[in-house]
């Protein structure tokens, strides 16, 4: 049987690695899987009328309401989860509008598909697991992994397509938390609660694993390296023991709950663990860590 086809994004001008460019990676499974197991992603957009970009913390997760059987290593969509009357919900909108004018204006079809409706977005998601420490400061680092996603967003109006992404966040924050609430959210949280469908066109990724790498300068001083310690240390975010609260009357932590914290503890610990003992790519001439 031929190899499995790994799918990739097409590197451009915005999106390719030039430094370290060893570390990047333009697969779509690591890509997709980091914006999922992020807590928070960082949303960046053009405002109009101002000098600088804005940047908002905001909970998302890759998925495709049309395949919803697709995997992360298969082309999907990033939906974000916000207010219905959020600045960027607005922009979405006001976007969606001047689409629909110019075509209205009966624009050459060619140029309407040189223009993807939606609000520009830039969707960034970074985890550190290790502090690396060396000889010198100067060769300090992190071990990490991060990743950008460019693309369109637009508000998703279909109710089953906005109830598909509602689900999908909730189990992202929480594995089958969904099935185990009240479901499905009434009127009124439906009208107040907005989803981004962003497709994305463009990303890349960069992972730094490994120990310290010092420099050969350093490493000749025997005095250095008797009296400096040197290594990394693990880095991973980590769920806290379940606390009872609130109105809910179940005393004992589900198992669903004991699992999932239990899953994501391990897997986080596991990937800080197995980074610090993974080797490094020989350094190109002129290059620090």
């Amino acid at each position: 049987m031929p190899p499995a086809r790994t799918l990739t994004y097409p590197p451009t001008p915005a999106t390719t690695v030039r430094r370290y460019a060893s570390r990047a990676t333009y697969d779509l499974l690591p890509i997709h899987t980091l914006v999922n197991e992020c807590s928070v992603l960082h949303v960046s957009f053009l405002v109009p009328d101002s000098p600088f970009p804005a940047t908002l913390p905001m909970i998302g997760v890759m998925g495709s309401f049309d395949y919803p059987s697709s995997t992360l290593d298969e082309p999907l969509d990033c939906y974000l989860h916000g207010y219905v009357s959020s600045r960027i919900m607005n922009l979405a909108r006001t976007s969606k509008q001047g689409s629909s004018a110019a075509e209205s204006e009966g624009e050459p079809q060619e140029q309407e598909q040189e223009q993807p409706q939606g609000i520009p977005l830039t969707i960034s998601a970074t985890k550190v697991s290790g502090l690396v420490l060396s000889l010198t400061p100067n060769t300090h680092s992190y071990n990490y992994s991060s990743a950008v996603l460019q693309g369109y967003g637009e508000v998703v109006t279909d109710e089953a397509e906005k109830l598909y992404a509602m689900r999908l966040v909730t189990n992202g924050v929480i594995a089958s938390r969904w099935e185990n609430s009240r479901t499905p959210p009434d009127a009124a949280e439906l009208a107040s609660t907005a989803l981004l469908r962003v497709r994305i066109v463009a990303g890349s990724g960069k992972v730094r694993k490994g120990g310290p790498g010092d420099e050969k300068k350093d490493l000749e001083r025997d005095e250095l390296k008797k009296r400096i310690w040197t290594g990394v240390v693990p880095v991973w975010e980590q769920c806290g023991e379940l606390v009872k609260g609130g109105a809910g009357e179940v005393g004992e932590v589900p198992e669903y709950l004991a699992e999932a914290v239990r899953e994501r503890n391990e897997r986080a610990r596991t990937e800080a663990m197995e980074a610090l003992k993974a080797v490094m790519p020989p350094k190109s001439k002129g290059q620090t860590v």
